[in-house]
């Protein structure tokens, strides 16, 4: 009623009828109405679209595109076999891609080094292809140089010169950064396209070095309300499309020109449709509680089924229940750096022991898995998939399929036979948010401090980690930030020492000398020492947890497969707060979990 009250005014004030102090008399009551409005609620708790729809009005400005290349200045030189060579435009700006990669690992690599060659080498003009025929013979040197002192520059800049740069910035995000949708201001992900470049890839990526070029509103499908206003291409340029498709949540889309693959622009992790996807994620991993009894008891008879097929959808499943591998996908031979997932390991990739370091019915798995990242692990299993390996790998080559009469799809129509929704994901998530609940409930004692607490969350989290293969190569500041650390706890033991010195003398001078003065400082340096004493053991708490996450990246899993759920109610039940676990972007992302949830959540 309220709302419609001062629709009514809003009209009453766009008629020019209305004379001047009859309209200040309705601008004054339209505020005062607008003022009574009840707040915006939070998203959870409005009333959900029906099935497929994702929005009712979607409203930005599209993406924010790379600027233009700027030429090299003329006192910064490419020399070709020691001669210096002025390029076109087109083979400078590869060239300066290359030349700012120098001091990069990346260019000292052979593949790196061939496909950027051969894509350069598309962008020259006749006679520059004519003349620069070996990389070899190619001085970057200039262009690494201009680019370095350019960077050093940029971070000397005085304090009010980098406010006007931040001031430009936050002008960008304000502008193309946020976009209307349902009622909601929301946060855009990623809308920046990304600039032209050269592909690097994760670990030995066949591509690595190939150019990725520049992408144009020409190439851009814009997605947004009918009723919305449709966002402006830059001057002179027009959009590929414009749809209008309130069942995806993309806002824009574009293919990349190395792997052929669509990219998006999407909102933000703290927005409605992420949160939504977030919440409706963690509820079907908690269906999967209700039925995997039942579908573990499944697998275990199809163990011995007399169909091959049978067999080994059973042991894949296993796999990916026990070891939360993922299912693997499939491609094409070549195109993409060889990594596996369950459905797509090769005999090369598993080895048996019948027994091993005290334990029976040993497999080792050694394959790389998404991200090139490697997958290494000895694991006992039960007797009767071991048999089953064997079995597999009978007058097998070891480049052959280990389960050669499955794949993803298979795999992944039986997961939907069995719970609607169910995918490997879906058991990643569920084991590694059961794993997270069990490992609390095991390590925290409530009497711990909270800096304890934290240490047994974190090592919870690194079970889980440890579950999903989440490593990481340690931070090259890794022994420069433990030695820091190490001399803070040194200085701080000796502060202690000398603190339990002072005390000792105070309670013999109490002891000697009774009186009100000798006590107040005993009990002072007391309360010295226990303060010292907490410090110095949140000190070592942080040193053992800066050491046993090393190489273990706890953040994955905690923002991707965790419930949030599990944390908050950890949280609110130990009397640890929430910003001691969750950062500022963490706790935007999971604002719907920190308000729903109380300490009784059981995932």
């Amino acid at each position: 009623m309220i709302s419609n009250g001062c629709r009514l005014l809003c009209a009453l004030l766009r008629t020019r009828r209305s004379p001047q102090p009859a309209r200040r008399l309705l601008t004054a009551i339209a505020l005062r109405v607008k003022s009574c409005q009840p707040a915006a609620r939070h998203w959870w708790e409005e009333k959900n679209h029906e099935d497929g729809v994702k929005w009712k009005f979607l409203e930005h400005r599209g993406p924010f595109f790379a600027p233009p290349y700027e030429p090299l200045p003329d006192d910064v030189t490419f020399y070709y076999d020691g001669q210096p060579m002025k390029l076109s435009p087109a083979a400078e700006e590869v060239a300066t891609f290359y030349g700012k990669m120098l001091d990069h690992e990346y260019t000292t690599k052979e593949i790196f080094q061939k496909n950027f060659f051969t894509d350069w080498r598309t962008q020259m003009n006749k006679d520059e292809r004519k003349i620069i025929k070996h990389l070899e013979k190619c001085d970057f040197s200039e262009i690494h140089k201009y680019f370095f002192d350019k960077n050093e520059a940029r971070k000397a800049l005085p304090k009010e010169e980098k406010q006007k740069l931040k001031e430009e910035t936050n002008k960008i995000q304000e502008e193309y950064g946020f976009c209307t949708l349902d009622g909601h201001r929301e946060k855009i992900g990623n809308f920046k396209i990304e600039p032209p470049g050269l592909f690097r890839g994760r670990g030995d990526h066949p591509k690595m070095g190939m150019l990725k070029l520049r992408i144009r509103p020409e190439d851009v499908i814009i997605n947004c309300s009918s009723d919305a206003k449709v966002p402006e291409p830059p001057p002179g340029h027009k959009w590929k499309e414009v749809r209008f498709d309130n069942t995806v949540t993309w806002l824009a889309s574009w293919t990349e020109n190395i792997q052929g693959s669509i990219k998006y622009i999407m909102l933000n992790p703290s927005s409605k449709l992420k949160g939504e996807k977030d919440w409706q994620k963690y509820e079907t991993a908690r269906r999967l509680k209700n039925v995997v009894d039942q579908i573990r008891s499944q697998y275990r008879l199809d163990w011995k089924s007399r169909e091959m097929k049978k067999r080994q959808r059973a042991v894949a499943l296993y796999f990916i229940d026990k070891l939360a591998l993922r299912a693997g996908n499939e491609k094409e031979e070549g195109e993409t750096a060889d990594t596996v997932g369950c459905c797509s390991l090769r005999v090369e990739h598993i080895k048996l022991f019948p027994e091993l370091d005290g334990q029976q019915y040993v497999v080792e798995f050694d394959f790389l898995g998404k991200d090139s990242i490697r997958y290494y692990n000895k694991v006992p299993v039960e007797k009767e998939v071991f048999k089953n390996l064997k079995l597999f790998l009978e007058n097998k080559n070891p480049d052959d399929d280990l389960f050669d009469r499955l794949n993803t799809s298979i795999v992944n129509k039986h997961l939907q036979d069995l719970m609607d929704g169910l995918t490997a994901k879906v058991f990643r998530t569920y084991n590694a948010s059961i794993t997270l609940q069990n490992q609390l409930k095991a390590l925290t004692n409530e009497d711990d401090t909270v800096a304890a607490k934290i240490l047994s969350y974190n090592r919870a989290n690194r079970a889980v980690a440890l579950l999903c293969n989440h490593q990481r190569a340690p931070p090259k500041t890794f022994e420069k930030s433990m030695q820091n650390l190490q001399a803070k706890i040194d200085a701080k033991e000796q502060q202690l020492k000398d603190a339990k010195k002072e005390l000792k003398k105070a309670k013999a001078d109490y002891k000697a000398q009774k009186n009100d003065r000798n006590k107040k400082e005993m009990e002072k340096k007391k309360k010295q020492c226990e303060r010292l004493e907490e410090q110095l053991m949140k000190l070592k708490l942080q040193a053992t947890d800066k050491e046993e996450n090393k190489q273990i990246a706890l953040g994955t899993s905690k923002l991707n497969y965790l419930d949030p759920r599990i944390t908050v109610a950890w949280c609110k039940k130990y009397g640890v707060p929430i910003e001691k676990i969750y950062n500022k972007t963490q706790r935007d992302k999971f604002a719907w979990a920190i308000d729903m949830t109380n300490e009784d959540f059981e995932f």
